[in-house]
């Protein structure tokens, strides 16, 4: 499974680590957290010197109910921040975390190397034509609603079912804009229940019938801390667990916020061949 990224053909049959940067000010683990250059290329260096394969970056939190953020304060967000990182760390593959074409646009020309979508093109009818216009890998997430809206669209019949018929729609359209790489992200946290997060993870495996990459994101999200009774903070080993079990599921890409111990689930899971 080869993803061009930069004219760098990444083989994605061995696992990868996408760390996380948030530029918002209303992330739910790191909100706030890195707010001057000094303090983002600090983080960006240990995550490159910890393993990471990708940087992505996001300026408008898609955690539920967050708040609206204008177009123009998500470019002011995030643009400076891809130019910043590629100054200091040139050869770095940043994935860029945005429903909204204008921004995909100016961060890929700003030299970031994948669009991360989480709405597959539905919030935006110019997403696809433009990922397809600049020739970047696309990763698109399986979402119901927007971020505001989506926990109150949980009802499905059969979820798995339901969401690869919503991926192969989302594919054919993203083909027919001429889009050679995507990824396929089920979107845990996403219009999904505690217990419907659970069922399509331990039904992970059914999504190699699509015959894409697969980015699973779990790291400290609610489904691992409202049900163990944790903080976010607190829930690093339980986030290992459960990207452990999506590796043994045949999980192409895990974005995280700890890329040390990625890692290491990656390096073990390897090891046992």
């Amino acid at each position: 499974m080869l993803i061009n990224c930069k004219g760098r053909l990444i083989d994605l049959s061995q696992p990868k680590i996408m760390g996380i940067l948030n530029c918002t000010p209303d992330s739910f683990y790191d909100g706030g957290k890195y707010k001057d250059e000094s303090q983002i290329l600090s983080y960006i260096e240990r995550l490159l010197q910890e393993g990471a394969d990708f940087i992505d970056i996001g300026a408008y939190s898609s955690r539920p109910n967050a708040d609206f953020v204008a177009v123009t304060e998500e470019l002011q967000r995030i643009v400076p921040i891809v130019e910043l990182i590629l100054k200091h760390f040139p050869d770095t593959l940043i994935s860029v975390d945005t429903f909204r074409s204008d921004v995909a646009k100016a961060c890929v020309e700003a030299g970031a190397a994948i669009v991360n979508d989480i709405s597959a093109g539905l919030l935006d009818d110019k997403m696809l034509e433009i990922v397809g216009q600049l020739k970047v890998p696309y990763v698109m997430m399986h979402m119901r609603g927007t971020p505001k809206t989506m926990q109150s669209l949980t009802q499905y019949d059969d979820i798995i079912k339901e969401m690869l018929f919503y991926f192969s729609e989302r594919i054919e359209a993203a083909r027919n804009c001429g889009i050679n790489d995507i990824i396929v992200d089920p979107g845990f946290g996403f219009a999904k229940t505690l217990e419907q997060n659970y069922d399509v993870l331990s039904k992970l495996e059914l999504f190699k019938m699509i015959e894409l990459p697969v980015l699973v994101g779990v790291s400290r999200k609610s489904m691992i801390y409202n049900f163990l009774g944790i903080t976010p903070q607190e829930a690093l080993n339980s986030t290992t667990a459960l990207n452990t079990i999506a590796l043994t599921k045949g999980a192409n890409i895990l974005r995280v916020h700890d890329v040390k111990e990625a890692v290491e689930v990656t390096k073990l899971m390897q090891q046992l061949g």
